[in-house]
């Protein structure tokens, strides 16, 4: 790789108009305001920007806006949401050229999973194809990767990087960490990140950092710094977030957040709601508690 991606790393939503249409003026204004609040990086295109929604054209533009606001200051990860290999290869070879770190590859979503070695050829075949360093986004219930099959597949598969790393199950994260001391083992259990980082977890790529990306720099810093009653107390005030987040129109509010911290206003891509009144209401309250409220904010890391 030509950068190793670590620390706080935001999966960026996509402006979408409230017609549907991404408005691509509006990817600036959010990478300045993660690089403003310290984030270390930044991902587009991944779930919580509804990367699924994305036909190829708009997958394009939309990581080569992101790759141009940002200007080579932090990396930038793309992610890809498809259901073949054929497609995830397509994709990967759409960014290829850009300035992109790594791809962000989830396992397919629909119903019917690969056995072990079909998972195994999927990602040796786009590893293959694009040339790209691959980061798996072990997310998909139906479909979701053993510690001990991620460990074949980045054993195997020697441009698969890392991991990204989605379960409320620790234990299950405790295990990869062991298993794959060398990879990139990044956090998306949005609700444990404290924990995460304490277990040992290069980064993080999750949709609280995008909800609240000062505090979730703030607590990386904490724990790096070994100041465990400062990190336990952004945790709690991060879980109260998360909880009033996480839903079926998880990007719809995380969107929100972010509009109550100064975004434009964007849309969830139809048929997701957006966030309904009591949703807005805890969201809210929790920002509040984090002071990125009323003029109040972070001091964005150094």
């Amino acid at each position: 790789m030509k950068v190793r991606p670590t620390g706080v790393i935001p999966p960026m939503t996509t402006p979408f108009q409230e017609n549907g249409e991404i408005d691509y003026q509006l990817v600036a204004p959010q990478v300045e305001w993660m690089i403003a609040a310290g984030a270390h990086g930044v991902a587009a295109g991944g779930s919580t920007g509804e990367g699924h929604t994305l036909d190829h054209e708009e997958y394009r533009d939309l990581v080569a806006a992101t790759v141009e606001a940002v200007k080579g200051r932090i990396p930038v990860i793309a992610g890809i949401i498809v259901d073949s290999t054929r497609d995830a290869i397509r994709r990967g070879k759409l960014v290829r050229d850009m300035n992109v770190a790594a791809l962000q590859v989830t396992p397919v979503h629909y119903l019917f999973k690969p056995d072990d070695e079909a998972m195994v050829a999927h990602f040796r075949a786009m590893a293959d194809e694009t040339g790209m360093p691959i980061i798996i986004y072990n997310v998909v219930p139906w479909s979701y990767l053993s510690p001990a099959l991620l460990t074949r597949i980045m054993t195997e598969v020697p441009l698969v990087v890392g991991v990204k790393q989605s379960a409320g199950d620790l234990k299950l994260f405790a295990d990869l960490m062991m298993m794959a001391p060398d990879k990139l083992i990044y956090s998306a259990v949005d609700a444990l990140m404290y924990p995460s980082y304490t277990l040992g977890a290069h980064g993080s790529i999750a949709a609280i950092l995008t909800a609240a990306p000062h505090g979730s720099v703030e607590l990386w810093n904490a724990v790096k710094a070994g100041d465990h009653p400062r990190a336990l107390e952004l945790h709690k005030k991060l879980l109260t977030l998360w909880n009033a987040v996480i839903a079926d129109n998880l990007p719809a509010c995380t969107r929100y957040a972010q509009t109550l911290q100064g975004l434009p206003k964007t849309w969830p891509r139809a048929p997701m709601p957006e966030a309904s009144p009591a949703q807005q209401a805890a969201i809210r309250k929790a920002l509040d508690g984090l002071g990125v409220l009323h003029g109040r904010h972070f001091q964005a890391a150094e």
